[in-house]
């Protein structure tokens, strides 16, 4: 004999429709209290603080680090967008054994022919990022796709071209940045082969493309909004990082080092780590630093575009922070050592 409706309801139906209301209640009221708590306490904060807050973003150093963040995210974040488009492209459309035929099977080999292949890529460094964690998802062995990475932004036909308009009459100025930053992406690619390690790098996470029954405008898509997404906000992060040091550090510390040979080219090669310069036109912020000698100059456009605040940033998102730290670190060094043999050389 079967039981009414009212006699049938199973306990979790008859614990919704009962205790269960008040509980639902009290859970929403808890979340909502949560959520508008620090809400509230910023509103206190702003109405007790608000004419100190006021008066403090007037100031001189708040403007000027605000229009150093903000020149930067707006020099950075075109050429990160046509870096994810193309990171995307060869995600979504680029079939993955084109680039085991493109590269030699040799990794010592690829290295040196990933490095020239930098130069067709027009972009800064924030373009590179992402590209080269496209390549090594689509099976590019690491070491060439980061000589890709170091090369791209300072090898590139736009860069090569500022720095002859910033160096007019000096054509061994561009020659040099050509030689010195090829040297540096090639030797570390081959430091990455020979003393790498696996654990060190994290696999870049983000759709490898080409899955089966998946369209490929929609693969674009999925990737295209993943790598931006993902590099904007280190990108934010690199820069805030390097207006804060633009605004602290007084412009008369580097004069103490421009009359040193030795301390001038690691001085200008942190410089450019913290000022943050977009490859296009560190060149002219090169030129305009007449105290110090050729070479420490091209230590500058060098090291700029293969390590800066934002490029450690965008690398520790991408491949992890102890990567990061090693690899810049190391890159840095070989950076400015290749600057002071090609600038004795050349210059």
């Amino acid at each position: 004999m079967s039981e009414s409706p009212a006699h049938g309801r199973t306990p979790s139906a008859a614990h919704s429709d009962g205790s269960g209301g008040p509980r639902v209640a009290v859970r929403v009221a808890s979340h909502a209290l949560i959520a508008g708590l620090p809400v509230a306490v910023l509103g206190v904060v702003a109405i007790v603080l608000g004419p100190e807050i006021s008066a403090g973003l007037d100031s001189r150093a708040v403007a000027a680090w605000r229009t150093v963040f903000t020149a930067i995210v707006i020099q950075g974040v075109p050429f990160l967008l046509l870096g994810t488009l193309v990171s995307a492209a060869i995600s979504a459309f680029v079939p993955a054994w084109v680039f085991t035929r493109v590269l030699p099977r040799n990794p010592a080999l690829a290295v040196p022919v990933a490095g020239v292949a930098g130069a067709v890529l027009p972009g800064c460094e924030c373009a590179s990022v992402p590209v080269a964690g496209s390549l090594m998802r689509r099976g590019v062995t690491p070491a060439a796709a980061l000589a890709f990475l170091l090369s791209a932004p300072a090898i590139n036909p736009i860069v090569l071209m500022a720095t002859y308009v910033a160096f007019p009459g000096n054509p061994w100025m561009v020659a040099a940045r050509l030689v010195a930053s090829l040297l540096t992406s090639v030797v570390m690619g081959w430091l990455w082969l020979r003393l790498g390690r696996e654990e060190w790098l994290r696999a870049p996470k983000g759709p490898t493309g080409h899955t089966a029954g998946a369209s490929r405008a929609e693969e674009f898509r999925v990737s295209l909004q993943h790598d931006f997404l993902h590099a904007g906000g280190f990108l934010v992060v690199g820069a805030a990082a390097a207006a804060t040091f633009n605004v602290t550090v007084p412009h008369s510390v580097l004069r103490l080092f421009s009359d040193s040979v030795w301390w001038s080219l690691p001085m200008l090669g942190m410089l450019a780590v913290v000022l943050a310069v977009c490859s296009e036109a560190d060149a002219f912020v090169a030129a305009s630093l007449t105290g110090f000698s050729p070479s420490a100059r091209l230590a500058f456009m060098v090291v700029g575009p293969m390590v800066d605040l934002k490029l450690i940033a965008l690398q520790s998102g991408t491949f992890g922070r102890a990567f990061a730290l090693r690899f810049s670190s190391a890159t840095w060094v070989v950076a400015v050592l290749s600057s002071a043999l090609v600038g004795w050389w050349l210059l």
